[in-house]
């Protein structure tokens, strides 16, 4: 806050009056900073703790969320004798072993025309006229029928009857537009003066094709070899050789739509994708077998790997959000150390800046009551014991537990090792406990690991419930933190406006004191004149 007041220093009196002024102000403006400081602090303290709050309650909501349900353990592992077929067992998926065959790959219906011939021998303008360019009759039609038996009519020129749903188009481009609005991807390819169309989706159902005007489907090169004998007079007279190049230039050649058929266990599957649904897996055919008659086994079993590395990814999480607040909780004081002032940064370089400020922001949470309560209460968790087929286990049992505490440090302590783990330097020699017992008791790791899951989840809700300090789903009392970041900021208000009167009082003193030396010395200056004179 600073005055309105001129304040004019010594003019007169030649004193320093602002160093002056300083010093007998030092002790306010020393609150004031100190004030602005604590509110720096504050102001570092909520992001310190909105920080390790939000993977403290992504751990809950969603690595321990899921680890509390039985799914996340009921891992299957499919595994076929061919690629061909690909299997994702669903969650109903019964172990043992079944036998497939493949019977037909599901297939978009395709089609090349042949090449249209325009009236003058030169290629087809696509915005000019069709039926100038290809003598195609003014208002004759066809009917693309797909899309699960939908019909559209295209007519070329002329007029629409009136209330007749016709498309009418008058150039390539238009066509091909209305091929489109029909229900098919379509081109034309001005290089090679053809028309390209395909279903947009694989299946019988999905299929297209075209009746009509035969005239009008040969001229636009879609007509069918069906369509192209019968539209020919004589070509039942024709030589074998003739039929075949006459079939070659005027028929389109087409690839009919197909659904794909898997036989599985004798019976049979159609599908209009190469993916199948059955009594909850997805089956996925990739390709057809060298030998169509195969018989492809599928073979279903437990992932005792899944089901193992869905508990070591949950403890590796714990060991991660442990390890960080022991981090914090135990790091290096940061006394002597206070938020730098502007006049401070000035004569500092940016690294000296950032270096100075994170040894603060890095001790805020040091020996923090509530973070080492939440530790705790993770911790505490790890050490007890669930009842697993009327019998206590522990995480020991299952060859899981924290480094001795000569071989850890306080960052470490709480940290838990899988013995047998490859990835851990300090277990990974040890026999496989964990494993084993996954192998022959799926069922009682899966009830041990969901109360594990289930505990640790409801004991850190218990630290997150609302209160008068604290909002739902924080650990910490983010409400008492920013009430007090609002009374430091009207505590600095309150300081700053003292200072200021402080400092107006002193420079109001001053200048009546410069002001009676200029009186004085303006007198002295008219007597010395006067003797002066005589």
């Amino acid at each position: 806050m600073s005055s309105d007041l001129i304040r004019m220093t010594g003019l007169n009196s030649g004193l320093d009056t602002e160093a002056i002024i300083t010093a007998y102000t030092s002790k306010a403006s020393k609150k004031v900073q100190d004030a602005k400081n604590k509110k720096t602090l504050n102001t570092w303290t909520q992001s310190a703790w909105q920080d390790i709050n939000t993977k403290i309650f992504s751990f809950y909501n969603k690595t321990l969320s899921n680890n509390r349900l039985s799914k996340a353990y009921k891992k299957t592992k499919v595994t076929t004798s061919n690629s061909a077929l690909t299997v994702v067992a669903g969650a109903n998926a019964v172990n043992g072993i079944q036998t497939a065959k493949i019977k037909g790959l599901a297939k978009a219906a395709y089609l090349t025309g042949s090449k249209i011939e325009s009236l003058d021998g030169n290629k087809l303008d696509t915005t000019a006229n069709l039926t100038e360019q290809l003598g195609i009759t003014e208002g004759s039609s066809f009917t693309i029928k797909g899309n699960n038996g939908q019909e559209t009519t295209i007519q070329i020129g002329g007029e629409a009857q009136e209330g007749s749903e016709t498309v009418v188009v008058n150039s390539m481009n238009e066509l091909v537009n209305a091929l489109k609005d029909a229900g098919v991807n379509a081109n034309f390819d001005e290089g090679n003066q053809r028309l390209f169309l395909s279903a947009k989706d694989t299946g019988v159902a999905n299929d297209f094709s075209f009746s009509g005007d035969v005239d009008t489907l040969m001229k636009l090169g879609i007509a069918n070899e069906k369509q192209v004998k019968e539209a020919t007079a004589n070509f039942d007279t024709l030589t074998k050789e003739e039929q075949d190049k006459l079939l070659a230039e005027k028929a389109a050649t087409k690839i009919d739509g197909s659904d794909a058929k898997l036989e599985l266990n004798g019976a049979e599957f159609t599908s209009t994708s190469n993916t199948f649904i059955i009594n909850g897996s997805t089956f996925t055919i990739n390709s057809m077998p060298a030998n169509e008659d195969e018989e492809i086994s599928i073979t279903t079993q437990p992932d005792y790997d899944g089901v193992y590395n869905v508990i070591k990814d949950m403890l590796k999480e714990y060991n991660d959000l442990i390890g960080e607040m022991s981090k914090l909780y135990n790091a290096d004081s940061a006394k002597g150390y206070d938020p730098l002032t502007d006049d401070q940064k000035s004569a500092m370089s940016e690294k000296e800046i950032e270096e100075w400020e994170k040894k603060i922001k890095d001790s805020l949470l040091r020996k923090d009551n509530t973070l080492y309560d939440v530790m705790m209460t993770m911790v505490n968790v790890t050490n007890e014991g669930f009842m697993v087929n009327g019998k206590k286990m522990y995480l020991a049992d299952f060859g899981i537990a924290t480094g001795g505490y000569f071989d850890t440090d306080e960052e470490s302590r709480y940290m838990l090792h899988i013995d047998g783990d490859s990835d851990d330097t300090m277990t990974g020699t040890k026999d496989d406990k964990l494993m084993s017992l996954i192998a022959s008791d799926p069922e009682a790791v899966t009830s041990f690991f969901q109360q594990f899951a289930g505990k640790m989840y409801d004991d850190l809700f218990s630290k997150m419930g609302s209160s008068q300090y604290s909002s739902i789903y924080k650990v910490y009392n983010d409400k008492q933190l920013k009430s007090e970041a609002t009374e430091w900021d009207k505590k600095i208000a309150e300081l700053e406006k003292s200072l200021t009167e402080m400092e107006d009082r002193y420079y109001q003193k001053f200048s009546r004191m410069e002001t009676a030396l200029a009186k004085l010395n303006s007198k002295q200056t008219a007597v010395a004149g006067m003797f002066g004179g005589n």
